[in-house]
């Protein structure tokens, strides 16, 4: 009878799942991210950074030059035969096609489909190549500064950004991840800046009338986003700290973002742009913008996309006083585009939880990082296997805005409704133990691995 039962269920269960559309999993929340919801009342956690430190073996920790300069050199490599093989798009296709005997229609597909594919692999390379800048910028390449510096400036510099002014700054952003006061980056919108009425008035209307929007607009500001965001955060402070003034800015070294010990630092950045803008004029008049267009510009635009895209999704999600500890919980693994986020933009998004506890491990060591100190974070670790795509839609539509006060809040969305909330009597504040008392945040910076 029981097994009978069971027979019974599985078959309505393949049923379900046989008579639902064929892609119908790339728009659906994953496992992990529904039992997040259900766990709806948030107990802060009292995990402390020192007891995920001695979960951690200490050769983990080691940093290799060779074989962080090994995967620098393989990831040029790659980028250099991309190169090469869309110099070449027009001689194969044509060769290509008078020898399958295909007329003037199936030689332009057959050219723009390799050109498709030159964008797609190119812009993975050069995000690539950020991302292991932003090892240099953690000196997690080597336990050397010169080479960090040096790796670290042509990475960054090749794909226009400034690497000095953007190590700084992203060093402060972990420091204060997800705290609204010390955090840098994607600071969300309140209900004082969207001029809501306060929670206890507001009704269905005021939400509708101020922040519902069509599908085809939000798309339009996501396209913008993910193109253009890096670079206007870069330039103007867009979704950056609104504590600084209007238009603060990397580039400038006088700006609030650095101190006064930095501006050299600034400038050499600054000039390394320049430079690198120089070379591509050339390059632009010794052949044609439409050469250089097509060679570097679209897949950056596109590299661009991918790095907003998973800086975004680890920092921004619906379910997610402040301790160092927390601000790392905050974060989110996700197994952004399998194997070629793992292969090509070092597991960064994979294993971003890790790296946020401790930024100077080697990027190649994060994977067993991860799987030693999820018994120690336990249900506060927190991974997402949601389709990419699905996931940035789902958290930019969701993560709309927070409210003003509180000492945790939660993303609230269009309709001004939180999937989670403070479980209701307990202390945000509360210790890890009573014994240990609060962990000083210098000694978190400390275990962390940041030097200063």
């Amino acid at each position: 009878m029981g097994k009978a039962a069971e027979r019974a269920n599985a078959d309505k269960d393949t049923g379900s799942l046989s008579s639902q559309p064929p892609f119908s999993w790339l728009v659906r929340d994953a496992p992990e991210y529904e039992e997040r919801k259900k766990r709806a009342q948030f107990v802060p956690p009292t995990v402390l950074i020192k007891d995920v430190h001695a979960a951690v073996p200490r050769h983990l920790f080691e940093r290799s030059t060779a074989k962080g300069l090994y995967y620098v050199g393989r990831h040029v490599g790659l980028s250099l035969l991309f190169y090469m093989f869309a110099t070449r798009i027009d001689e194969l296709t044509w060769k290509t096609a008078t020898y399958l005997g295909w007329s003037a229609p199936g030689r332009y597909l057959l050219s723009w489909g390799c050109w498709y594919l030159y964008w797609f692999w190119q812009s993975i390379s050069f995000a690539g190549m950020w991302t292991l800048g932003h090892e240099c910028g953690h000196d997690a390449l080597s336990p050397h500064a010169w080479v960090n510096i040096a790796a670290g400036m042509g990475l960054h510099t090749f794909v226009l950004t400034p690497y000095f002014a953007w190590r700084l700054t992203h060093r402060a952003h972990h420091k204060g991840t997800n705290h609204l006061v010390r955090d840098e980056t994607y600071h969300p919108m309140t209900r004082t800046d969207l001029k809501l009425p306060d929670a206890a008035h507001a009704t269905k209307m005021d939400y509708k009338e101020v922040l519902e929007e069509t599908p085809g607009f939000t798309l339009f500001k996501m396209v913008i986003r993910q193109f253009l965001g890096f670079q206007l955060y870069l330039i103007h402070n867009r979704k950056g700290n609104p504590k600084y003034p209007p238009w603060t800015s990397h580039y400038n070294p006088d700006s609030k973002l650095f101190k006064p010990q930095d501006r050299n630092a600034i400038i050499a950045s600054d000039i390394a742009i320049g430079c690198m803008l120089l070379l591509l004029g050339m390059w632009s008049y010794q052949t044609s913008f439409r050469n250089v267009w097509s060679l570097y510009f679209v897949p950056w635009l596109w590299a661009h996309n991918w790095i907003v895209m998973f800086t975004y999704l680890q920092h921004s999600d619906p379910t997610k006083s402040w301790t160092f500890a927390r601000g790392a919980l905050a974060t989110v693994d996700r197994p952004v585009f399998g194997w070629i986020g793992r292969f090509f933009w070092q597991g960064i998004a994979h294993d971003h939880v890790a790296h946020h506890f401790f930024v100077s491990i080697p990027f190649y060591n994060l994977p067993e990082v991860t799987e030693t100190i999820k018994p120690v974070l336990g249900e506060h670790y927190c991974y997402d296997s949601t389709p990419t795509f699905y996931a940035l839609w789902r958290s930019f539509t969701q993560c709309t805005f927070i409210e003003p006060e509180g000492d945790i809040v939660f993303f609230k969305n269009q309709r001004g409704e939180a999937i989670r909330e403070h479980a209701s009597g307990v202390d945000a504040t509360a210790k890890a133990d009573d014994n240990s008392g609060e962990e000083p945040v210098d000694e978190a910076w400390k275990l962390a691995g940041f030097s200063g």
